[in-house]
């Protein structure tokens, strides 16, 4: 499980002194804990399941590309190079992403399934790689390819 993991590794990270792992794997369990406080009011459950913890990963990683692209603008190369290591920790986490090639078999494949036939179904057939792919593809990535499938 995650959560496990994520504590083992924060000791590890204060044994050998690497400040950088520190600091981000406390973000990411800060993260989780928010979110698992969130769920506990909502639904009563005890924490939030692996694959949300996933989520809340790739969220993450989202807001330091981001940030990482704004302090790059802004002439802040030290804060931007801080963002990257943040990404490079938290990847770590994340299950393998998909290449290309297999992000377009996965889109052919839910189209063929779905019997989706022009680019109105582009939300069906995107809601069918969210339920089966989440955390291992770019969706943006797979934006493109269904509407590549479609001709667009």
């Amino acid at each position: 499980m995650l959560r496990e993991r994520f504590s083992a590794d924060l000791k590890e990270a204060i044994k050998a002194r690497e400040a950088a792992r520190v600091s981000t794997l406390r973000l990411i369990i800060a993260a989780i804990k928010d979110r698992d406080i969130a769920a506990r009011s909502e639904e009563g459950a005890d924490g939030v399941p692996d694959s949300e913890i996933v989520a809340i990963l790739a969220r993450m990683i989202r807001q330091r590309q981001e940030s990482a692209k704004a302090y790059e603008e802004g002439g802040r190369i030290d804060l931007a190079d801080q963002e990257r290591v943040e990404i490079k920790v938290i990847k770590d986490y994340l299950p393998r992403q998909m290449s290309d090639d297999e992000v377009r078999a996965a889109v052919t494949k839910a189209i063929a399934a779905l019997g989706a036939s022009s680019i109105r179904d582009m939300g069906k057939v995107m809601a069918e790689l969210k339920a089966r792919h989440t955390g291992k593809m770019d969706f943006a990535r797979a934006c493109a390819a269904v509407k590549e499938a479609f001709g667009g």
